[in-house]
């Protein structure tokens, strides 16, 4: 093998053991360290703050103390507000399906005594006494499948049941955790300057514009990314709310936040919830209630398609084909918390290519040097 060739190829094999390597020192240290991290992110959150309150001439430790309990205190008062909210907004959705019980068993039966359904329910009859040895195959497929449809919702009800208890035995370490991450920031914001200082001393000299570069991009994509998706799911649950209070539907407030956050799922969108919702209505007879829902469904349609290009492109500077991209390759490797973790992956790797990182590493494969 040719000399340059071959020491292209160790510098090669070296970059990426160098990153397997990063990968997996994160991988291991990330459930040791991640309250540091969080605790981090809510200096740096309230660190605006902070500084305001130091121009009033407050000493740091007390307008960090200000600054956590005005955002904590914030936080849960939004949170006790909204689930105060949603718990009455669902007792009355539940007390509205109880009503509805016998509408659904009366179109059941209704569907049933279709002239064309028991058509068909007498052609199968027929079917099975013209063909007897079909029988035993298809009962068995009947009730194989009867059998994986129950036990899928078995392990469902379950898991959601182990959900709850799970997140039941884990509140005093939450608790815990919580408490750590505030201390953590406390001390963190009240060394703000100190701290940022010590961790750009540990950098070589050469990494301090790179990583400064990096961390600019991805501050900047990815608190665009997080407010193009609140501003999203904001219009879509806002407009829902609206159409369905003009509606006269119940419990608008539940189904609209509902309904916002379906219409992060790429390709369903609210469409999912919507055309059944209209068909139901039509098939019930609330001819109104369906054309509005449809209405409501074109009018969400097109404020999607005016706003989301542009709110994605100015928040994020990524083009929303290459996020749709990331939001699918996402969900098929991770799931779906792979609908955020896709696109946040896109903005780190698109903040590295800004950065210069990908080019210096081909010139350091390439020649030797870092470029």
């Amino acid at each position: 093998m040719d000399s340059l060739l071959f020491k292209r190829v160790l510098r090669g094999l070296w970059v990426v053991l160098a990153g397997a390597v990063l990968l997996l020192a994160l991988y291991v240290l990330l459930p040791l360290i991640y309250p540091l991290l969080l605790a981090w992110m809510l200096a740096y959150l309230i660190h605006p703050l902070v500084l305001i309150l130091k121009g009033f001439k407050l000493p740091g430790w007390l307008a960090v103390s200000l600054s956590l309990l005005f955002y904590i205190g914030g936080t849960a008062l939004v949170l006790t507000a909204l689930i105060t909210r949603l718990v009455k907004e669902l007792i009355v959705l539940l007390q509205t399906f109880d009503l509805h019980t016998g509408e659904w068993r009366d179109l059941l039966l209704s569907i049933s005594r279709n002239a064309s359904i028991q058509n068909i329910i007498n052609q199968i009859n027929q079917f099975y006494h013209e063909n007897p040895g079909y029988h035993d195959t298809i009962d068995s497929n009947i009730n194989r499948t009867t059998e994986t449809v129950g036990n899928a919702v078995t392990e469902l009800i379950t898991g959601f049941f182990n959900m709850i208890l799970k997140l039941i035995s884990a509140l005093p370490s939450l608790g815990t955790i919580l408490m750590v991450i505030v201390l953590a920031a406390f001390f963190i914001s009240t060394g703000w300057e100190r701290h940022n200082a010590r961790l750009t001393a540990l950098l070589p000299p050469p990494l301090v514009r790179p990583v400064s570069e990096i961390w600019s991009d991805l501050r900047k994509a990815l608190v665009g990314y997080l407010r193009a998706q609140v501003v999203l799911i904001s219009v879509t649950a806002a407009i829902v709310i609206i159409g369905l209070l003009l509606l006269g539907v119940n419990s608008a407030f539940v189904i609209g936040l509902t309904i916002g956050l379906v219409d992060m799922v790429p390709y369903v969108g609210v469409g999912v919830v919507l055309f059944p919702w209209a068909l139901y209505s039509y098939m019930t007879g609330d001819l109104g209630l369906a054309i509005g829902l449809l209405v409501l469904y074109a009018v969400i349609l097109i404020t999607r398609q005016v706003l989301e290009p542009k709110v994605l492109a100015s928040s994020i500077g990524l083009d929303p084909l290459t996020m749709l991209i990331g939001m699918f390759a996402g969900l098929q490797l991770f799931g779906m918390l792979g609908l955020l973790l896709g696109p946040v992956l896109l903005v780190i790797l698109d903040a590295f290519n800004r950065a210069g990182v990908f080019r210096a590493l081909h010139s350091y494969i390439v020649s030797g040097k870092l470029h």
